[in-house]
């Protein structure tokens, strides 16, 4: 397992040529004033931490393209729902099913049995934020690559190379591609080949 960061940050390419990289609201407001009145793009965005592109709608004004972040943004950040538990603090009343023992167990804990789940489940939520492994890695690279380097020289080289986690080799099949599109892979996969 490599320890990682997981972060929440964004980047953008123009064709081969990075454009921004930030937070989600960062880069989308960032290109919408690169785009001006033009609503047809076909600028991509990546998820920094998974290689994913994330499909967004550029047409209509500010304020419209500002609403549509909603849909990316997490609980947390929406409004607050009413019901059981307490919507103010963000704690939301659920139903769980766990066997005697479990129940019993948590009966003894200091704090109560809603109290304790919350720390296991934090506790659980911050070693899986820190540990990626390297084949998550490599599936991130992979995407990133994929998109856009599939046509480039070297592409099955460098992608042989990225699963043997053999860094000269990667490193030198790239070596020749856009220089914005060799840095961000270098950055994403960098825990690779350390």
């Amino acid at each position: 397992m490599t320890t990682t960061k997981q972060n929440h940050f964004y980047s953008a390419f123009d064709d081969k040529t990075l454009l921004v990289q930030g937070e989600l609201d960062d880069v989308v407001i960032h290109i919408k004033k690169h785009l001006g009145k033009s609503e047809n793009s076909s600028i991509l965005i990546f998820s920094d931490s998974t290689g994913a592109t994330i499909d967004f709608n550029f047409q209509g004004t500010k304020q419209d393209v500002l609403k549509r972040l909603d849909m990316f943004r997490s609980p947390k950040q929406k409004s607050i729902p009413s019901g059981p538990g307490r919507p103010r603090l963000g704690v939301i009343s659920r139903e769980i099913s766990l066997l005697p023992r479990h129940w019993e167990w948590l009966a003894t804990q200091s704090g109560g049995a809603s109290a304790t789940l919350r720390r296991l489940v934090e506790e659980a939520q911050k070693k899986s934020s820190q540990q990626v492994s390297t084949k998550q890695i490599q599936e991130r690279v992979y995407k990133v690559m994929s998109v856009l380097a599939g046509d480039l020289q070297g592409y099955e080289e460098a992608l042989r190379a990225l699963y043997k986690k053999d860094r000269k080799t990667f490193f030198s099949q790239i070596e020749i591609w856009p220089k914005d599109i060799k840095k961000y892979l270098k950055k994403i996969g960098k825990p690779i080949f350390e």
